[in-house]
C-alpha cells in the first residue's frame, strides 16, 4: 500500500486536535491514537501542520527519486511557489542547483499551468457552465469527488498543471522520467495514479537534499537569459486569485472569485446549486499554494510569499512582451468521477441508541461542543457507528460520569471525608463526616471548618506542608472517637481529611481496660487474704511444733533415766 503520511503512535494520545481540524473527518481514533482513514482522506496535509506533538509527517519519496536520478534522464517540474519557499527571483539558479543533484533538466510547472488556463478559457467561452470550479488543486478535486457529487458538473474537466506539464515534457522527451517538486502532499497520490509523473519531492525534501550535497543557492550565479516565448501569467498560480490573474481578459457572464482553505471550500460546495455565473478558483490551503503543508517556513509567512510571487511575475511582465500561447496539441482532458468512501450508513434508531449511551436523549442534551473533534453530537454518533470513534471520546459525558462516580464514592464512604480550601472553608463534606461532627445544617459548603471542629491540626499541616496520619481525636459534641488523617494538597490549594470512626473500638478497649483493672483489684485482694491465711496457719503450726518438741525431749530424758538406773 502506498503511504503518503507517517504517524508516530507514541506521541499521539487522546488529543483530537487533528480530528477537530480535519475538514472531512478522515481520522479515526484507535486505542487512543489517531489514524488516517485512507478512503476519506483528501491529503490536504492540515493534520501535519496542527499536530502539537509532531506525530504526523509526510512520507518521503526521496530514496525512490534518488534511484531514478542514478538512472539518468530525469526532468524536474518545479512548482512556481519555489520563488517564495527558496527566496529566489531567478529560475536559472534553481535549474543549476537541480543539475548538481543529477537532474538532466528542469522546467517551471507554470508551463503546464499556462496550458490549463487556455483550456479554461475555451470552456468558459462555450457558455455551457452555470458555475465553473477550477481543477488545479488535487485536494479540492478529491473533496468534490468524495463528498460533493452535485458539484462534479461544475468541476473543470481539465488536468492539473502538474499533469499537463508532465504530458508536455514526455511529448518532447520520449524517454524522460518526470519528477514534480512542490509544497503539496495531494500531488503524491495524483502522481501515483497519473501514469505520467514518476515521483514527487516536497520542498522540504529538496532542501534536505541541497543541504546534504552542500549546495547553497545564494552562491550559484544565474545563467544568461534565453529568448523568451512571451510572458507567462500562469506564474501567478501559487497565490490567491493567481489563476484568475493568469487570464489576460475575463470572460463575460462570469464573476471571478477565489476561495482559499478547505473549510471555506466546503461552505461554497454545500451551496453550489444556489450560485450562478461564478468562476470559482478553489485552493484547499489558506492563502493558496505558497502556504502549502510542505512549504519552507519564511519570515512574514504567506504575506511575504505573496509579495515575492507578485514581484517575480511583474518582473516578467515588464521585461517581456505579451505573446499568444500556442497549445501543445495534447489532450488535457480529465473527467472527474464520483468516488465513494467505505462508510457504513447507520439508521436513525442506531444513531439514537448510540447517543443515549452518552446521556443524550433530548435535543437539549446535544451540546455540540466539538471537544471530541466532531462538529455535532450526531456526527460523533455516526463515527461511533463506523468504528471511527468511541463513546469515551465525549468529554462532557466522561467528566459528568467521573464527577458522578467521585460523588458516589465520597458520599457512600464509611469514613468521614472533608475537603477544605486554603482558607479552611468547606468545599465538600459527606454524610458520615456530618454525623461524626454533629452537623445538622443541610448546606454548609463555603463555611469555615472552625464552626464545627478545632482547626488546629489543619492549620499546622498546611503551615508545615506535612501530612498528619491516624491521629486519635475525641469529638466531645457527639462523644465519638476518630482516627484523623489530613492530607495537604499540592501548591497550597487546600487540604482534605479522612475521619475513621473508632468509637466502638475505643469503647471496647475502655471496657476491656475496666475489666482488667477490676480483675487486678480482685486478684490483689485474694492474694492479700491468702497471705493472711498462710501467716495464721504458719503461726498455729509454729506453736504446735514447739509443744511437741518439749514433750519429746521430756520422753527422751525419761527413757535415758531408766537406762541409767540399771
Amino acid at each position: 500500500m502506498i503511504r503518503y503520511l507517517d504517524f508516530k503512535d507514541a506521541r499521539c494520545k487522546d488529543c483530537y486536535k487533528c480530528l477537530r481540524e480535519c475538514p472531512v473527518k478522515a481520522i479515526k481514533v484507535v486505542d487512543h491514537h489517531a489514524k488516517i482513514i485512507e478512503s476519506r482522506c483528501i491529503l490536504c496535509g492540515h493534520c501535519t501542520e496542527v499536530c502539537p506533538q509532531n506525530a504526523k509527517s509526510v512520507h518521503t519519496e526521496r530514496a525512490e527519486v534518488e534511484k531514478l536520478l542514478a538512472g539518468g534522464n530525469v526532468v524536474a517540474s518545479v512548482a512556481p511557489s519555489f520563488v517564495s519557499s527558496f527566496n529566489l527571483q531567478d529560475f536559472s539558479v534553481m535549474k543549476l542547483a537541480l543539475g548538481r543533484l543529477g537532474f538532466a533538466d528542469a522546467e517551471e510547472t507554470s508551463v503546464g499551468a499556462r496550458e490549463v488556463t487556455a483550456q479554461y478559457k475555451k470552456l468558459l467561452e462555450s457558455g455551457t457552465y452555470k458555475n465553473f470550479i477550477t481543477s488545479c488543486c488535487p485536494a479540492v478535486n478529491t473533496m468534490i469527488e468524495l463528498y460533493y457529487p452535485k458539484a462534479l458538473n461544475y468541476l473543470a474537466p481539465v488536468d492539473t498543471p502538474m499533469i499537463a506539464h508532465a504530458k508536455m515534457i514526455r511529448a518532447r522527451k520520449k524517454d524522460a522520467k518526470v519528477v514534480f517538486i512542490g509544497p503539496c502532499i495531494a500531488k503524491k497520490r495524483e502522481a501515483h495514479e497519473s501514469g505520467v509523473v514518476d515521483g514527487v519531492l516536497t520542498f522540504e525534501d529538496l532542501s534536505a537534499m541541497f543541504a546534504d550535497k552542500g549546495i547553497v543557492l545564494d552562491e550559484i550565479a544565474r545563467l544568461p537569459e534565453r529568448t523568451s516565448g512571451g510572458v507567462n501569467r500562469a506564474k501567478y498560480y501559487p497565490i490567491s486569485r493567481g489563476i484568475i490573474k493568469s487570464f489576460e481578459n475575463y470572460i463575460d457572464g462570469y464573476e471571478f472569485v477565489a476561495v482559499d482553505g478547505a473549510k471555506k471550500c466546503k461552505e461554497v460546495l454545500e451551496n453550489i446549486d444556489s450560485l450562478s455565473g461564478m468562476f470559482i478558483e478553489m485552493n484547499s490551503c489558506d492563502s493558496a499554494c505558497v502556504n502549502g503543508p510542505c512549504s519552507l517556513a519564511l519570515k512574514a509567512g504567506a504575506l511575504k510569499a505573496n509579495a515575492d510571487i507578485r514581484k517575480y511575475v511583474n518582473k516578467d511582465l515588464q521585461e517581456h512582451a505579451s505573446a499568444e500561447y500556442t497549445p501543445a496539441g495534447l489532450d488535457f482532458t480529465c473527467m472527474h468521477e464520483r468516488k465513494r468512501t467505505e462508510d457504513f450508513i447507520p439508521t436513525d434508531r442506531q444513531l439514537q441508541e448510540i447517543l443515549a449511551k452518552t446521556g443524550k436523549t433530548k435535543p437539549e442534551d446535544m451540546l455540540n461542543c466539538g471537544a471530541c473533534g466532531y462538529d455535532t453530537c450526531l456526527e460523533k454518533a455516526w463515527a461511533v457507528a463506523n468504528g471511527y470513534a468511541n463513546i469515551e471520546m465525549c468529554v462532557p459525558f466522561m467528566r459528568e460520569r467521573a464527577e458522578s462516580m467521585s460523588y458516589e464514592i465520597i458520599q457512600t464512604s464509611p469514613n468521614g471525608i472533608v475537603l477544605l480550601d486554603s482558607d479552611l472553608n468547606i468545599l465538600e463534606i459527606n454524610g458520615k463526616a456530618k454525623e461524626l461532627l454533629g452537623i445538622r445544617d443541610y448546606d454548609i459548603k463555603g463555611k469555615g471548618i472552625f464552626h464545627y471542629f478545632n482547626p488546629t491540626d489543619f492549620v499546622l499541616a498546611a503551615q508545615d506542608n506535612k501530612n498528619i496520619y491516624n491521629k486519635k481525636v475525641y469529638l466531645e459534641k457527639t462523644g465519638s472517637y476518630i482516627e484523623l488523617t489530613i492530607i495537604v494538597l499540592k501548591d497550597g490549594k487546600g487540604t482534605y481529611a479522612v475521619m475513621k470512626d473508632i468509637t466502638q473500638e475505643t469503647k471496647s478497649e475502655e471496657q476491656l481496660d475496666k475489666v482488667k483493672l477490676e480483675t487486678l483489684a480482685t486478684t490483689d485482694e485474694v492474694i492479700k487474704k491468702q497471705m493472711r491465711v498462710a501467716q495464721e496457719i504458719a503461726s498455729l503450726l509454729g506453736e504446735t511444733t514447739a509443744e511437741t518438741k518439749v514433750a519429746l525431749l521430756k520422753l527422751k530424758k525419761t527413757l535415758q533415766g531408766d537406762d541409767g538406773g540399771k
